[in-house]
């Protein structure tokens, strides 16, 4: 409970030294890293990344395997394992291809949108941090100047020391929380991005096979002359 306490008061006094726009910038912290952790808990529960069984099935329909491909997939633990198995099954087996292509693709997307939830407002933070801190400095230097022209004649270089760092100080926390924010970003768009470039893959290579599966190679009825 004292460590609490001294948290709770060290933050208090961080935020009467600062003034609001490091309050702002520390509510902005949190935020950041609350949407970080989430999006991290959800890539880990929807498999994100998890391509191996996946990346399998794909070679073996290269090959023609078809048996081999959907015993690949059914031990994904990628949220792609439903989109996969679907093109699978119906893309031998439908005659209409670009309607197949279209709506596999906007289920794709549907998948995307939803690994991308929550990445605009950490852009927003990471765009945001930097002026609003540079905001809080200028705010800041107005008043240590306001406070040495009030001093007159008598000014004390203290005053004007102390009143830059603490304006300063807002520009530093502003920057404490775009860096790490941008960086996490920048991580987690990667992710997204890979996924993409494999779902394309896989649609396109089960859409327009390299060799047929073997269950679907047309045999002739009748030997040649």
């Amino acid at each position: 409970m004292s460590m609490l306490t001294y948290i709770v008061t060290s933050v208090r006094e961080f935020i009467t030294l600062g003034g609001p726009v490091v309050a702002i910038l520390l509510m902005m912290s949190v935020l950041s890293l609350s949407l970080v952790i989430y999006k991290i808990g959800q890539f880990a529960m929807l498999g994100v990344g998890r391509r191996h069984s996946l990346e399998m099935a794909l070679k073996f329909i290269d090959n023609g395997d078809q048996k081999d491909a959907e015993t690949a997939i059914s031990k994904s633990r990628s949220h792609l394992k439903p989109l996969i198995a679907t093109a699978l099954h119906e893309a031998p087996n439908t005659a209409d291809k670009p309607l197949l292509s279209e709506r596999l693709a906007a289920s794709s997307e549907h998948h995307m949108n939803r690994l991308e939830q929550g990445f605009r407002p950490l852009d927003t933070i990471a765009q945001t941090a930097p002026l609003l801190g540079l905001f809080g400095t200028v705010l800041g230097m107005i008043e240590a100047f306001r406070s040495l022209q009030d001093a007159g004649t008598s000014v004390d270089p203290s005053l004007l020391a102390g009143g830059i760092w603490v304006a300063l100080m807002t520009t530093a926390v502003g920057l404490a929380v775009a860096m790490p924010t941008s960086l996490l970003l920048t991580w987690l768009e990667s992710r997204v991005v890979s996924e993409r470039v494999f779902t394309d893959k896989a649609l396109t290579m089960l859409l327009c096979p390299a060799t047929l599966p073997e269950n679907t190679i047309p045999k002739n009825r009748h030997a040649t002359a």
